[in-house]
């Protein structure tokens, strides 16, 4: 029998009001935000004295200061192995935890390492050159000889300039290096030629035919024009041998300088040849997005 109009069934409860939260991050909103009881299979708590506090966590990873991550997880923006955490003192692994803030990862695992190089035209994309010619190794023998072990994402030709990537974190190389994850790269090429043809552009899109396959961009761009020269912006998320050469070759406009500037969400901004620079907590964030980490 139905309970009588107008009466609450006894196991129904109010809905607990959800308070909007002050911006204390600029990762973007989680798609869980509003859930209030944590699914299934998430996070196992830790007996006592083991693993780490996740406002600890959270404050050590640089997402806010320990009071302000409290305020985080009682507002049900926190996540951990897929579940939304409100309680506070959950004792978590960090070195197996995966922890979202807002919807993006935050890595809290102290000793993966990820850095942004520019790598100088001429020096080697390896770790070491039989040969004794330039190579990454050389740019961070300091960090390789305190221990730290670095691995380069991808290459670049020696006769290429720009950002490459070096880091510890084996599950995200392995991503970012393949193809299906398809994540974009922009380059900026000074190449032969002035290029006014706007079939160009739509040649590289629609796709140009190579020793190893079809190959095309994702987008095409003329920036400069003058004295037999053109300067071009070009993004793609191929990952063959020399594409980039090869492609605008093809099209009958040889590069004479070519410069990756970006990989995904990292940029290489004003960084100098042959200088480093550590990735923020942000930029990760947004690398495990691109590839489904």
């Amino acid at each position: 029998m139905s309970a009588p109009v107008g009466k609450k069934a006894k196991n129904s409860k109010p809905q607990k009001k959800v308070v909007a939260a002050p911006l204390l991050s600029n990762a973007k909103p989680a798609r869980k935000q509003h859930v209030d009881q944590p699914a299934e299979g998430g996070h196992e708590k830790l007996p006592s004295g083991e693993g780490e506090r996740l406002q600890k966590v959270l404050a050590k990873a640089g997402v806010a200061s320990r009071r302000a991550a409290e305020e985080m997880i009682a507002q049900g923006r926190v996540e951990v192995d897929g579940a939304i955490v409100t309680e506070q003192g959950l004792r978590i692994d960090p070195q197996h935890a995966v922890v979202r803030v807002d919807g993006t990862r935050v890595m809290v695992r102290e000793e993966l390492v990820h850095i942004a190089l520019n790598k100088p035209k001429g020096w080697q994309s390896t770790m070491s050159d039989d040969l004794g010619r330039p190579c990454v190794g050389d740019i961070v023998a300091e960090r390789i000889a305190a221990g730290q072990r670095l691995f380069h994402v991808g290459r670049l030709d020696a006769d290429t300039e720009g950002l490459l990537l070096l880091t510890n974190d084996g599950d995200l190389a392995h991503r970012l290096m393949h193809p299906s994850f398809q994540v974009p790269k922009t380059y900026l090429a000074t190449v032969n030629g002035e290029v006014h043809n706007k079939s160009v552009g739509k040649r590289l899109r629609d796709g140009v035919e190579l020793d190893d396959g079809p190959a095309k961009v994702d987008r095409f761009q003329v920036l400069e024009l003058g004295e037999g020269r053109s300067l071009v912006k070009i993004v793609l998320h191929e990952g063959r041998k020399h594409i980039v050469r090869r492609l605008l070759d093809a099209v009958g406009h040889p590069v004479t300088r070519l410069v990756r500037t970006n990989i995904g969400p990292v940029a290489l901004g004003d960084q100098r040849p042959g200088t480093l620079r550590v990735i923020g907590r942000d930029e990760v964030g947004k690398l495990y997005e691109a590839v489904s980490l």
